[in-house]
């Protein structure tokens, strides 16, 4: 039997049932914002995105979900923080497949030998069985993509140039589409939140790589990626910003989240 990834919030930070899962995602699909003639990017190479409950953070990742150019993408590598596990590097899955209520998607380990070269990157399950950054961007994944296969990789505490060595191994050309979760500053005021964030976000725009965990949870996969497209000459657009206090949430401790382009 192959090795399967069974989910871990699901029912928690979304629902379990596929039918009322496919209406939550078609709703926030169809409620969030699309990219302006300004705001898009010729071809998405790379998407941040926020990893709460879809209640929670659910239309600002479906405004980094409407910038897809699906017919292109079948491919994706999924870079996330990791919550429960204590880990350096890069932490590779062996599972072959990812569950979801939607079913399974297949993991790609064709690139497995030379990533597994690499100093800081390792199999490493542990990392991977409770994890929520990675699992909930997957649905969402289904939905807009249909079929797919997924390079799943959790990311602790790294620097921005081996993270950035890992994404060259990956990124691949049209085919691969480069997916960093992570959320923004957590618990705080609301509008101290929304000063935070907007600032960590302007320093997500110029490519500056000191992005900091209380700035973004995502910070050190994050910083991968700024560094890899900033050097490749990429450009970021801000796709849509918002917190807890703005969707589900009271506004005395809010989360941050934030949905970034890069072409």
């Amino acid at each position: 039997m192959p090795h399967v990834r069974m989910p871990a919030v699901s029912g928690l930070f979304y629902t379990s049932e596929a039918k009322i899962l496919e209406r939550e995602i078609a709703t926030y699909l169809a409620s969030a914002a699309k990219p302006s003639a300004e705001m898009e990017l010729p071809f998405p190479k790379a998407l941040i995105v926020p990893h709460a409950g879809y209640i929670y953070s659910g239309v600002v990742a479906a405004a980094a979900y409407n910038a897809i150019k699906s017919s292109l993408v079948s491919r994706i590598v999924l870079l996330g923080p990791s919550h429960k596990a204590p880990l350096k590097g890069v932490a590779l899955s062996s599972a072959a497949y990812f569950r979801t209520p939607f079913g399974d998607v297949k993991t790609d380990q064709s690139d497995f030998e030379t990533l597994l070269a690499l100093p800081h990157v390792e199999v490493n399950d542990q990392a991977h069985i409770h994890e929520h950054s990675l699992e909930v961007q997957i649905p969402f994944l289904q939905t807009v993509l249909g079929r797919f296969e997924l390079l799943p990789a959790v990311v602790g505490v790294a620097d921005s140039a081996d993270t950035a060595l890992f994404l060259d191994q990956v990124w691949g050309g049209d085919e691969t589409l480069i997916i960093v979760s992570s959320d923004l500053s957590h618990y705080h005021p609301y509008q101290e939140a929304f000063l935070l964030d907007r600032d960590t976000g302007d320093k997500i725009l110029r490519f500056e790589i000191d992005i900091h965990g209380e700035e973004a949870c995502g910070c050190y996969a994050i910083n991968g990626l700024l560094y890899t497209a900033k050097r490749r000459g990429l450009k970021a657009k801000l796709l849509a910003m918002a917190s807890s206090g703005d969707t589900a949430g009271d506004k005395d401790r809010v989360v941050g989240y934030g949905a970034y382009a890069f072409g």
